[in-house]
């Protein structure tokens, strides 16, 4: 049964969504950073390593599980909807050269998150129709850890928010100095790798990033 905390798919908070990266957090501090995230704020966690084998990705999603259950905070897998169904994960998360949407949604369930990554309204309102229970919206600003990704105007990631009806976390280049930028798109959330993976204080870090999010959410 999926949630057992009783949350559900509609109930997510996704104010601070961390992401994981090996090569910015090397995998022995990986629990560390994870648990003082969730410590300091991180809402939703979400397990990304492109490069990591089928057998240490099922790992790491294991004992990953073990702290994001611990704290009630719901952990998505990245493109590997294999792995987050042998682990048995709360979610996954495609981007558009992943999964076709419709299709991931079928294979994970009913029950599961499925996150999309969007640029544009027509991929947004493409994802909402095909089964999508949240949007990630990038990058935003320049990014080092995707920086192929291409660019989304904050006009866009409000329209994306207005016209989706779906919550919008918003991802690339985020910080705690880069935040208040988006004040006014109406955004659910921000999503965060180095600012708080890389972090010596990735409790503070998180604390940092959810007061600066709190901070435009009031300006709805």
């Amino acid at each position: 049964m999926f949630w057992k905390n009783n949350m559900k798919r509609n109930t997510i908070d996704y104010s601070v969504y961390v992401i994981t990266d090996s090569v910015i957090c090397p995998p022995e501090r990986l629990l560390f950073q994870v648990e003082e995230a969730i410590l300091g704020g991180a809402t939703v966690i979400q397990l990304r390593e492109k490069k990591a084998d089928s057998l240490t990705s099922y790992k790491t999603a294991e004992a990953l599980l073990s702290v994001t259950k611990k704290y009630g905070v719901a952990l998505i897998v990245n493109d590997r909807a294999d792995i987050m169904l042998a682990a048995d994960c709360d979610g996954l998360h495609v981007g558009q050269k992943d999964l076709p949407v419709a299709v991931a949604r079928k294979l994970i369930g009913p029950g599961k998150i499925l996150g999309v990554s969007v640029s544009t309204v027509r991929e947004a309102k493409k994802a909402q129709e095909d089964g999508a229970d949240y949007l990630g919206v990038g990058a935003i600003f320049p990014t080092g850890t995707k920086p192929d990704a291409d660019a989304v105007a904050l006009n866009t990631l409000h329209e994306i928010k207005e016209s989706a009806g779906l919550p919008v976390v918003a991802i690339g280049g985020i910080s705690k100095e880069t935040i208040p930028q988006l004040a006014g798109t109406k955004i659910d959330g921000v999503a965060v790798v180095s600012a708080v993976m890389a972090s010596p204080r990735p409790r503070a870090a998180a604390e940092e990033i959810r007061a600066a999010f709190e901070k435009i959410a009031t300006q709805k």
